[in-house]
C-alpha cells in the first residue's frame, strides 16, 4: 500500500467524521429548510479512466490499464424528519483491461456493486446542503489472468455497512444581459464520500486452490471485513449544469478497494472521468382515492 494514498484516505476519513458530527449537532439547533429541489432524481453516468490492480493470489506485480464504467443513481426525499431524510441507491459497474509492467500478461476484470441507504440533510447556509448517513452494499467481481495455467482467475465478493457524507452547493455563472435582465447559467457542485466500516468478504488462504475451496466450502473463506484489513473509499465529485432543458452532469470518480488478509494483498485503485445526465421527477397524488397514490411527472 502506498503511504501517500493512506494519508489521503485518513484525511478524507477525518473529514467524514467531522461532517457526521456536524449532522448530529444540527438536531439540537434550529434547522434551516433543505434547499429546494426535485423530490426524486435519477442519474446515468458513463466513465473512462485508469486503474491499478494488485492481487497477490494471481501475481506479485501490479497491473495498470484502462477502465470503463457506469453509474446509475436514484435519490428521493422521504417524509421522515420533516422531509430532511433522503433515500439513495447506486448501481456501479466496471470493466477493466490491465497489463503487467513487462506487457507480457493481461488482467481482464469485471465488477458490479450496489448500495442503498439514507442521508440526513440540513442547510446551515443559503444554497449549501450538507448530508450524512449510512449505506449497506454488496460488491461482486472477478479478475482473470491470461497467462496463469493454475488458478487463472480470482473471485471477489463482499457485503458491508458504510458511513456516507456529502455536500452540495448551488451557484450560477453570469451570461450577460437579455432585454435588460441578467442571465445566469445555474450550476450545482456536489461531493460524496463512502467509507466501508464493517462487513464480510471472500478471501481464500495463500496458496489455496479453487479445487480445495470447492471441497471445503466457500463459507470457510468468508472473513470479517473492517478498516484494519480492507480500508476502502469511494469519492464522487460532480458538477451539474442545465443546457437546452437538459441537466447535464460531469464528474470525477475515485474508487479505492483494497484488502490485506490471510497473507494476500489486493487493491484496485481507479480514477475516472464521468459524464451523463440527470432526470428529475415530481411525485403527484392521484386525483381519485380509488386510484394508486403515486405517479411520476418528469420536470
Amino acid at each position: 500500500m502506498i503511504s501517500s494514498e493512506r494519508f489521503a484516505k485518513l484525511l478524507c476519513t477525518a473529514w467524514m467524521l467531522c461532517a457526521a458530527t456536524a449532522v448530529c449537532l444540527a438536531e439540537e439547533q434550529e434547522l434551516v429548510p433543505v434547499a429546494q429541489r426535485s423530490p426524486s432524481a435519477r442519474t446515468l453516468l458513463l466513465g473512462v479512466g485508469r486503474t491499478g490492480q494488485l492481487d497477490t493470489y494471481l501475481s506479485p506485480m501490479e497491473y495498470k490499464g484502462l477502465q470503463l464504467n457506469f453509474l446509475l443513481q436514484a435519490e428521493r426525499m422521504t417524509r421522515m424528519a420533516h422531509r430532511h431524510i433522503s433515500f439513495q441507491s447506486t448501481l456501479q459497474g466496471a470493466f477493466t483491461k490491465t497489463d503487467n509492467p513487462a506487457s507480457s500478461a493481461k488482467y481482464w476484470g469485471g465488477r458490479l456493486a450496489y448500495d442503498a441507504g439514507w442521508h440526513y440533510h440540513y442547510s446551515p447556509l443559503p444554497h449549501l446542503d450538507l448530508k450524512g448517513g449510512g449505506l449497506i452494499g454488496a460488491d461482486l467481481g472477478f479478475l482473470y489472468n491470461d497467462r496463469n495455467g493454475n488458478n487463472p482467475a480470482q473471485g471477489r465478493f463482499s457485503i458491508d455497512l458504510s458511513l456516507s457524507a456529502g455536500a452540495g452547493y448551488d451557484f450560477g455563472i453570469p451570461l450577460g444581459h437579455r432585454n435588460g435582465h441578467p442571465r445566469r447559467l445555474p450550476m450545482r457542485l456536489s461531493y460524496q464520500a463512502d467509507l466501508p466500516m464493517l462487513g464480510m468478504m471472500f478471501c481464500p488462504e495463500f496458496g489455496e486452490s479453487y479445487y480445495e475451496i470447492s471441497q471445503r466450502g466457500v463459507g470457510h473463506d468468508l472473513i470479517c471485513a473492517h478498516p484494519g484489513n480492507s480500508l476502502s473509499l469511494r469519492q464522487l465529485l460532480l458538477l451539474d449544469f442545465r443546457l437546452k432543458r437538459v441537466t447535464w452532469r460531469i464528474g470525477y470518480l475515485c474508487d479505492i478497494r483494497q484488502s490485506n488478509a490471510r497473507s494476500l494483498k489486493y487493491h484496485d485503485v481507479s480514477h475516472s472521468f464521468m459524464i451523463g445526465f440527470v432526470r428529475h421527477f415530481q411525485l403527484m397524488k392521484s386525483p381519485s382515492p380509488g386510484l394508486p397514490q403515486r405517479g411520476g411527472v418528469e420536470r
